[in-house]
């Protein structure tokens, strides 16, 4: 894992030290770098509602990392407009080598008795991983997540991630409008690369598709990861 081996903690927080810290003082974590408080979540407008910070132990009985691993179909978007964080997630979840390097020592951090509301995940970001401490508090109103969330009841893998991530960037609202290419780099590493299927001829061109499939199929042997994206135009205008 020579990967890892200079990974930078974001605004100096090391993990290990802050949850023995939290297990010591018997205490969950409240990360001051990024409290619970609206400057967290918007910058240039105003919440969808009234905002409750709560602990997955607060809105479920028994709350999970991971509910039977991670699957695509556990990933599903809030009210924040970041599907490309979203679809990058999803396509995280297939490739179990690169979702451990995102969310390291899993198995340690899953939720279980008295638990210190501390977790940390790790992006790529200009040339170096980070590793991103977060508590456990999350935004919801009338006891609902209102961003990210996972569809399997009682599972926080994604809603956690997205609020790292969130961190990372500063709050939740510079989420919005990202880059597909950009976040699947964030996740991994890796170099992106986009191509747009309106142009080029694919639509009319046999051959370009069956190459373009080909080297899809290709890429997906060496377990690289792929998103699509469509332009949503408004059907019946007014």
């Amino acid at each position: 894992m020579g990967l890892f081996s200079s990974v930078k903690p974001l605004l100096g927080q090391k993990f290990s030290k802050l949850k023995k810290e939290c297990l010591n003082r018997s205490e969950k974590f409240s990360d001051p770098k990024f409290p619970p408080h609206d400057s967290s979540l918007f910058f240039s407008k105003d919440p969808p509602g009234v905002i409750t910070w709560k602990r997955p132990h607060e809105i479920v009985d028994n709350p999970r990392l991971f509910v039977e691993g991670v699957s695509a179909n556990d990933v599903t978007q809030g009210q924040l407009g970041n599907c490309w964080f979203v679809a990058a997630c999803a396509s995280l979840t297939g490739v179990k080598e690169l979702w451990h390097r995102v969310i390291p020592d899993y198995k340690d951090q899953e939720y279980g008795d008295l638990h210190p509301g501390i977790f940390h995940f790790r992006f790529w970001r200009f040339g170096e991983w980070i590793d991103v401490v977060v508590d456990d508090l999350l935004p919801t109103i009338d006891g609902q997540l209102i961003f990210t969330h996972s569809r399997e009841k009682g599972e926080f893998w994604c809603a956690l991630l997205e609020k790292a991530y969130a961190k990372l960037h500063g709050s939740y609202e510079a989420l919005e409008g990202g880059n597909l290419s950009d976040a699947l780099v964030d996740l991994t590493s890796g170099v992106s690369a986009h191509l747009d299927l309106s142009i080029g001829g694919y639509q009319d061109d046999f051959e370009k598709r069956k190459q373009l499939f080909k080297m899809m199929t290709q890429e997906h042997e060496e377990k690289a990861l792929m998103c699509c994206a469509i332009t949503v135009s408004e059907l019946y205008p007014n």
